[in-house]
């Protein structure tokens, strides 16, 4: 079966990490974001991705030159001009050659959707589109979906007020389809599956939608992103970490190579080649290759990726730091703060909840 994976998207609530990397390139424990939605598809089914792509498409073609990723055939669709999430899905799906039921996913949702007993409700249900649903506690960030008994969609609600929305299932970005839909799609301009092509199919009753309370995680923000990292490796999320890791106890992975003379509290992962000094402490926090803490310094629940540096006596809490990013000595990095590739925190420089640029 062919999927759509939608990772046009330029990640401006991760900025300054998507600046120079598309955010489904972002690294989940190690593990690009795209690779784990990859590997759940080809758990269920899918060996081909058609990837709809818009912004920093190169990162993709470079990251696999060989067309494949996770077990999964890669098709690269770049859109000339942004074309909205109706538009992108249907030039995507047209240039992959898609001509039966197909299925569609946001590259920067991470879930444990049964992906199969989708496709089986779908097919039983006779639709022509149908969307996995999620309960949240507020549906009003999200597009609200209530049905009647049988699934079939009655509205298409998009970001209503929390006390107007008719439920708290949302649209939770994994969507079956029939090739048919992609003719409802006008072939240029841009076009919003949510606002334009589902409440047209809800009118025409070909419209359904199904609830599932497995897992499920938009890390569109720092804080989900951070969470993301965090459900993986306190076991909250079942699921592989990533390869050449040793599970030392207690939640505790080490990558080979590291020299670990300070404290690691777990879960938390240190991958290779990194150095945590004596007197140093990482509480719950995942360490990229490379990385180095100094004698003094604290780094709690945050994501470090490769390279990265903080100096004597320095504290990141709650914060994802970038390739090569740095905190100088004494430097206070609080929740939650996001600090770009290659950039530098100043010897005593509190940031708060602050982006900090390369």
């Amino acid at each position: 079966m062919k999927a759509v994976v939608l990772v046009g998207g330029e990640g401006t609530r991760l900025r300054p990490l998507t600046l120079t990397t598309p955010k489904q390139m972002l690294p989940i424990v190690g593990v690009p974001m795209l690779e784990r939605v990859l590997a759940h598809l080809r758990s269920h089914g899918v060996d081909e991705a058609i990837l709809s792509l818009g912004y920093l498409p190169d990162a993709f073609k470079e990251a696999y030159p060989d067309g494949h990723a996770a077990g999964v055939s890669l098709t690269y669709a770049v859109e000339a001009e942004p074309l909205d999430t109706a538009g992108a899905l249907r030039f995507a799906a047209t240039y992959g050659g898609v001509d039966g039921t197909f299925v569609v996913v946001n590259g920067d949702v991470l879930t444990d959707l049964d992906l199969g007993s989708l496709i089986a409700f779908h097919r039983q249900s006779g639709a022509e589109g149908t969307i996995a649903l999620h309960p949240v506690p507020d549906p009003s960030p999200f597009g609200v979906v209530p049905t009647d008994d049988d699934g079939r969609v009655t509205a298409f609600v998009e970001k209503p007020p929390r006390d107007e929305a008719p439920t708290n299932e949302i649209n939770a970005g994994t969507y079956v389809l029939e090739a048919s839909v992609l003719d409802r799609i006008p072939p240029s301009g841009r076009v919003s599956i949510e606002r334009e092509t589902f409440p047209a199919m809800v009118r025409s009753g070909v419209l359904f939608a199904r609830a599932d309370d497995s897992y499920w995680l938009d890390t569109g923000t720092p804080a989900s992103y951070l969470q993301a990292n965090r459900d993986l490796v306190s076991g909250a999320r079942k699921g592989p970490l990533a390869p050449g890791l040793e599970d030392q106890g207690e939640r505790v992975f080490l990558g080979g190579s590291s020299v670990i003379l300070g404290e690691v509290v777990g879960p938390s992962v240190i991958f290779g080649d990194c150095e945590i000094a004596e007197g140093a402490r990482v509480v719950h926090s995942v360490l990229g290759a490379g990385s180095v803490i100094e004698a003094g310094a604290t780094v709690v629940d945050s994501v470090l990726m490769e390279g990265c540096h903080v100096a004597a006596n320095a504290k990141v809490e709650g914060s994802v730091m970038g390739p090569y990013a740095t905190v100088g000595q004494r430097g206070d990095v609080r929740p939650v703060s996001v600090l770009g590739a290659r950039s530098v925190v100043a010897s005593g420089t509190v940031v708060d909840g602050e982006r900090v640029a390369g």
